[in-house]
């Protein structure tokens, strides 16, 4: 049985995650409480990173070396970079870059990791089936949106700087973590998926609609994790 870690960047985005989990075993690293448990059966490992991705990025790594987990899922919330996407609509990543990685003096292009293979990181086909299952089983009334989800330490409240991501990077959703967890999974050589739940429109409206749809959001979040826990027991 495959052992999953789950990240998210703030508590609110695990705490329900956590609330069901049995035979719950807490350890404190890197100033992050990681909760070892089983959850539907599963063995699982919830942690709450912290926001950014050097957070996510430590995190990941000692879900990897301290617990040994199979795979990793980021959960959280995005701003929307497109009209079609609505608010509480849920993306589920094709792959993920980093936004702010910015090595054009040396004559790298926007995003291009200098002196590595790969700069955008592909998530688990497998995982990304089995999660649009999930939407249509469980959250049937939702948008699902399938495409690249693009990171950088910034929350994006700017339309000029979204037109821009989505002109550059042709991005789906932007966020602050998941390139991080992808770039820190494709390393360990480990499937992943990103999963976020929109909660602004990534624009100058972007404040105010954060904090009206942020809980709508998590909730339909921990709904579909819920779902894809259970399919990957079937494995």
């Amino acid at each position: 049985m495959k052992k999953i870690g789950i990240i998210g960047a703030m508590d609110e985005e695990v705490n329900k995650i956590k609330e069901q989990m049995e035979d719950v075993n807490i350890n404190s690293i890197a100033s992050m409480n990681f909760y070892e448990g089983i959850l539907i059966g599963s063995p699982l490992v919830v942690v709450r990173s912290g926001i950014g991705k050097v957070n996510a990025a430590i995190c990941t790594q000692i879900l990897v070396d301290r617990y040994g987990v199979d795979l990793v899922i980021n959960t959280g919330v995005a701003g929307s970079l497109r009209s079609e996407i609505d608010i509480a609509d849920i993306v589920l990543s094709t792959d993920a870059l980093q936004h702010d990685m910015d090595a054009t003096g040396f004559g790298y292009e926007r995003g291009v990791i200098p002196r590595m293979e790969q700069s955008i990181f592909r998530a688990d086909e497998n995982l990304i089936e089995m999660a649009k299952n999930v939407c249509k089983e469980d959250l049937p009334l939702l948008g699902v949106h399938v495409g690249r989800i693009v990171s950088g330490d910034q929350f994006v409240s700017d339309s000029d700087k979204k037109e821009w991501l989505v002109k550059t990077f042709d991005g789906y959703c932007t966020e602050m973590e998941g390139a991080a967890i992808a770039q820190a999974a494709y390393l360990n050589n480990i499937p992943f998926l990103i999963i976020r739940a929109v909660s602004d429109k990534a624009d100058n409206s972007a404040e105010m609609t954060y904090s009206e749809f942020e809980a709508i959001a998590i909730d339909n979040t921990f709904i579909l994790l819920m779902g894809l826990i259970k399919k990957i027991n079937k494995l």
